[in-house]
């Protein structure tokens, strides 16, 4: 039997706007986790795609003068296109209107009717159209102007008193069921520290979720319902399934099913922790594995936001540093997890700090006193035991590979930094200039052989964030075992007579105006 593949997936991102560094920053993530995998030999499925249902795109599509298929069709080439500019491998794109979803998703809606949990009825109460969210008056209580708004503290836009005939799925039966997942379950609600506030908010009951709409036309039509659509986080949510080939009672989604971890941000975090898994069980189907909620970014101190028109493009930041570089300090900056702040001065900051002083311009002086005093010759395959800077480095594999293992994307950076940190104060300390004086040139020999191996190491260990930097790196440092992810002892082996090849510096540095 063919063994699973490690499933990993990115939200769909709604095609309400064109896409930012909060959506780049979250499915950088998921092939800064993808291209680690492969790294070390598993065989990876990324998924992401597009939500291109529900009344927002009708709304968005009737300012923009074109019917709601063409407005999907015109946002969703641009995050498609934002993906391969920034180098993300992903292995499939879907989208909510493509009919491979739409069918399945109603295969879902007959099954939950068919076995009592889903049920027409009437809704009545508080929806945002801006979060596709529905409400209670508990949730959201009137303001001092009696207005009651959107509880998402990144909405807070008022909220639209909804009348309407509507399917239900019985999530309330659930509770108990999802309690005893999360404690047989620890590592599904990810990171640690946001479990308990889902553990609670379970706890205290969940009310039935209305998965129709009868005012919206834009949708997956409900199966032998004239009239209704479904619910576009009820359709949403059912990707991560619908893309792995699931139907009921066809078990080939199996080759890549349970997903081994969705990344979402916080903002949707309950709707993947509570809904989802709820939805699969009374599907017959297992939850997946785990589900990290990462933060949000702000710009400058303040939320990003359509009326401070203060969103990032990632594309003004990789025309003047180069992709790399920005897939580099968004994952520095901040412990992945948590909230941050993105400033340009700070980004330009640690790129000259980290980038062009701490690692280009050390691959620069190893590669020139290389060149300079052993005429360019590379070692082969370095024994770690007689390379004492070599052997310190690699002390710090395991460390690294838990951090990665772990999503604590920083975590592994500040590591392989401190390795980088050591071989700029071995340069200084040994000042190799000096050596090559002496007509014994074999201690001088060892030292820059030493500090290849290990600048082999690191171009390694900095692949997933930085695929064609390292390669750069590689190609200098005499790895000529293209193309592929390289393991770490892979790119120790470069074969004797090999000379370095020098370049271009690989960060120039910014100046200041």
């Amino acid at each position: 039997m063919t063994p699973k593949k490690t499933y990993i997936t990115t939200p769909l991102y709604y095609v309400n706007a064109s896409p930012h560094i909060g959506h780049a920053y979250t499915t950088l993530a998921a092939d800064i986790y993808a291209r680690w995998k492969r790294q070390k030999g598993e065989t990876v499925h990324l998924l992401t795609g597009t939500d291109e249902h529900g009344s927002k795109i009708e709304q968005a599509a009737v300012a923009a003068g074109v019917s709601p298929q063409a407005y999907a069709d015109k946002v969703s080439a641009e995050f498609r296109d934002l993906w391969a500019h920034l180098g993300v491998h992903f292995d499939d794109f879907i989208r909510t209107t493509e009919p491979r979803h739409k069918d399945r998703v109603q295969d879902a809606f007959r099954s939950l009717v068919a076995s009592g949990d889903a049920y027409k009825g009437v809704y009545k109460g508080y929806y945002c159209v801006s979060c596709e969210t529905y409400w209670t008056d508990t949730e959201a209580p009137e303001d001092e102007k009696a207005v009651r708004r959107c509880p998402n503290a990144d909405c807070r836009k008022p909220l639209k008193l909804t009348e309407e005939e509507s399917w239900f799925f019985k999530l309330s039966a659930y509770g108990p069921r999802l309690l005893d997942f999360y404690k047989a379950h620890p590592g599904f609600l990810q990171p640690s520290q946001r479990a308990k506030e889902i553990e609670n908010f379970v706890a205290e009951g969940l009310r039935d979720l209305a998965i129709s709409r009868s005012k919206v036309a834009w949708g997956v039509p409900v199966p032998d319902d004239a009239g209704h659509v479904v619910y576009v986080w009820f359709d949403a949510l059912l990707n991560y399934a619908t893309a792995a080939g699931w139907r009921p009672g066809d078990d080939a989604y199996k080759a890549l099913w349970p997903a081994d971890v969705h990344l979402v941000g916080k903002e949707i975090y309950r709707f993947h922790t509570v809904i989802w898994p709820a939805m699969l069980m009374a599907l017959g189907v297992e939850p997946p594995k785990s589900v990290y909620a990462h933060g949000w970014w702000t710009v400058e101190g303040q939320k990003m936001s359509k009326s401070k028109d203060n969103f990032v493009d990632p594309r003004e930041f990789t025309r003047k540093y180069g992709v790399d570089a920005f897939r580099y300090v968004l994952f520095r900056e901040m412990p992945f997890g948590n909230d941050g702040d993105f400033s340009a001065e700070a980004f330009k900051k640690r790129y000259n700090a980290d980038l062009a002083n701490d690692l280009g311009n050390l691959v620069s002086r190893v590669t020139n006193m290389v060149d300079a005093y052993l005429d360019g010759a590379l070692p082969g395959k370095p024994d770690p035991e007689r390379s004492p800077v070599l052997k310190r480095a690699l002390a710090a594999s395991a460390d690294i590979g838990e951090s990665m293992d772990r999503l604590a994307f920083q975590d592994a950076l500040n590591r392989i930094w401190a390795v980088v940190g050591e071989l700029n104060l071995t340069v200084n300390d040994r000042k190799p200039w000096v050596m090559a004086k002496d007509p014994d040139k074999e201690p001088l020999k060892h030292l820059l052989f030493d500090l290849v191996g290990t600048l082999r190491v690191v171009a390694g260990w900095v692949t997933p964030f930085m695929p064609n930097k390292a390669a750069e790196m590689q190609m200098a440092l005499g790895v000529r075992k293209f193309p592929g992810p390289l393991s770490v002892h892979e790119v120790l082996d470069g074969p004797a007579g090999h000379r370095i090849r020098k370049g271009a510096p690989l960060f120039p540095r910014m100046e200041e105006k």
